[in-house]
């Protein structure tokens, strides 16, 4: 067993590389024998101190094709995407935006209440308040209907969840849907994904309470027989009341809810598998997340999870080709032909074993955002990484960017050094916008902060308006945040929809409207206001936060 990669990382930046030999032998030899929890945090440094990933190869811009802001439609903006990944056509008259918390909740209950052949359920956690126990009835009520009904026998109830957030604290995401695992073993599976980052010395040292910043499973989907909610909320109380997320349901989409189960099932093939006694065991052959080698198990899970991607990709490619066409991917007429006027692409990133198509579709949409076109884009944890930073500076298009004005920032009012982080996200939007003032960009990129009393923000994902159009043409919505943890350290998967319907247009620009209407514009003056006084340790911990949360 090799050395945790973490760990050897921090030896190898502080010691020569004699002594830091012979730490990491130890270390070999002390977690072969042993594995618990609990400790000092100290090595949530040790990521700061290793060298940085490589930045990703950007797909490259063929002469013609998706920058060019002309009249050729758009097939011709977005059809290197479906060169690149899976590419799905459907009626846009099947695509819902779900405007609230409330509406999510209700829908997801409906649908688990209506299922008969499936229900899948990905997030980073699942809370333990009556609201999500109302949630798991559901699924208890759905499983034993179809114990009783002959016209659903076959249900199957798939939940997919972060090892370290689901297991946190007695009272948790297992033990919540252990009384369905119990009673209904054959037709309910919990994986539990485990990060092949948190190993060896970073596991012994790192408090449960700060273990899930290494990491996690962060794919957030919610899928119902050929139904599907893409979304960027969790399964817990405050995702289903007062805090504002983003939420679409494509409703009988049964090959991008094949798809999505298909990669719901490869993520859980790789994890750790829930067992009615509470352990948790490997399948058969597996290589284990952080007791095996950890590139052995890298490689394995990329092997798993890219035959999902590339098979849907070459399926996609071969339907939807015209036989007396050359060009791949999408063809010209193909987003109006029976009605199908829209496209989904699904985009998957899990750099810690070693997938970054998210990231490098995003690197391109950013890239070839032209001159007059709008993107507006969200986040709620602000934290642009540099090369998506470097993009949008560099870029042609208008920016208007939405973020959390600290009092609706997730941590705000948070104990200990978490109550620094939205003092640290002002630290960082700071930065930015001196950045933007300095290169003389304040008209082309703009701002934003939500506010809402009582209310939280976490919204994410983007709108793209082409020039001299008053509806966007395409949205990115799913779980990544644009930041150095969603690109780094989690899994992550969102769509992008390019759609020439209409209808869905409008859903999508009163979407962007409806969340930009509570925002006020970020100023000069903004910064002085006493409120967004930022102390100069939490200044000085801002690099920390950055790539931690």
């Amino acid at each position: 067993m090799a050395a945790p990669m973490s760990w050897r990382r921090l030896v190898y930046s502080v010691y020569p590389p004699a002594i830091a030999g012979v730490f990491t032998r130890i270390s070999d030899r002390i977690f072969r024998a042993r594995d618990r929890r609990g400790g000092s945090s100290v090595l949530l440094l040790a990521p700061l101190l290793a060298e940085a990933d490589p930045a990703p190869r950007l797909i490259s811009r063929p002469v013609g094709s998706a920058g060019a802001q002309g009249t050729e439609g758009l097939c011709g903006h977005f059809r290197w995407m479906a060169e690149h990944v899976p590419a799905f056509r459907v009626p846009g008259t099947h695509i819902h935006i779900l405007t609230s918390p409330d509406q999510f909740y209700q829908t997801m209950k409906a649908r688990i209440k209506t299922a008969k052949r499936r229900v899948v359920m990905a997030s980073l956690y699942l809370g333990t308040g009556q609201l999500e126990q109302e949630l798991v009835d559901c699924m208890e009520d759905a499983l034993q209907r179809s114990q009783d009904n002959s016209d659903s026998p076959d249900l199957k109830v798939s939940v997919l969840l972060d090892y370290t957030r689901g297991s946190r604290g007695q009272i948790n995401s297992r033990t919540m849907l252990l009384p369905l695992l119990q009673r209904f073993t054959s037709q309910m599976r919990v994986s539990l994904y485990h990060t092949p980052d948190l190993r060896g010395l970073l596991r012994l040292l790192v408090p449960q309470r700060f273990n899930e910043t290494i990491g996690v499973q962060h794919i957030k989907v919610y899928l119902f027989d050929d139904s599907i909610i893409i979304s960027g909320a969790n399964l817990s109380d405050s995702y289903f009341t007062n805090r504002q997320d983003r939420y679409v349901l494509l409703e009988n989409c049964g090959e991008v809810a094949d798809f999505f189960a298909d990669l719901v099932e490869a993520v859980g093939d790789v994890s750790l598998q829930l067992q009615p006694d509470d352990s948790v065991t490997m399948l058969e052959g597996m290589v284990h997340p952080y007791k095996g080698n950890r590139q052995d198990f890298s490689t394995a899970a990329r092997k798993r999870i890219m035959e999902v991607v590339n098979t849907a990709q070459m399926r996609q490619q071969l339907t939807n080709r015209p036989e007396d066409s050359e060009d791949e991917g999408l063809s010209d007429g193909g987003l109006s032909d029976g009605g199908e006027d829209t496209w989904v692409f699904p985009l998957v990133q899990m750099k810690p074993l070693g997938i970054q198509v998210d990231e490098q579709v995003t690197q391109r949409l950013l890239k070839d955002a032209g001159p007059n076109s709008t993107v507006f884009l969200t986040s709620g944890y602000f934290n642009l990484t540099r090369a998506y930073m470097r993009l949008v500076l560099g870029a042609g298009a208008g920016y208007r960017i939405l973020t959390a004005s600290p009092e609706v920032n997730g941590f705000f009012g948070a104990k200990g050094v978490a109550g620094a982080i939205p003092a640290a996200y002002v630290h960082i939007a700071r930065q930015f916008y001196n950045q933007v003032c300095s290169l003389g960009q304040q008209e082309r990129i703009h701002l934003h902060e939500y506010h809402r009393p009582e209310w939280t923000f976490h919204a994410k994902g983007l709108w793209y308006y082409l020039q001299g159009k008053d509806r966007p043409c395409l949205t990115l919505i799913g779980s990544p945040n644009f930041g150095y943890r969603s690109v780094h350290r989690d899994l992550e998967a969102q769509i992008a929809i390019v759609t020439e319907n209409k209808a869905l247009q409008s859903q999508l620009q009163e979407e962007q409207e409806r969340l930009y209407q509570r925002s006020t514009e970020v100023s000069s003056s903004t910064f002085e206001q006493p409120d967004r006084h930022v102390k100069l340790w939490v200044k000085l911990v801002t690099p920390l936060i950055k790539n931690f949360f």
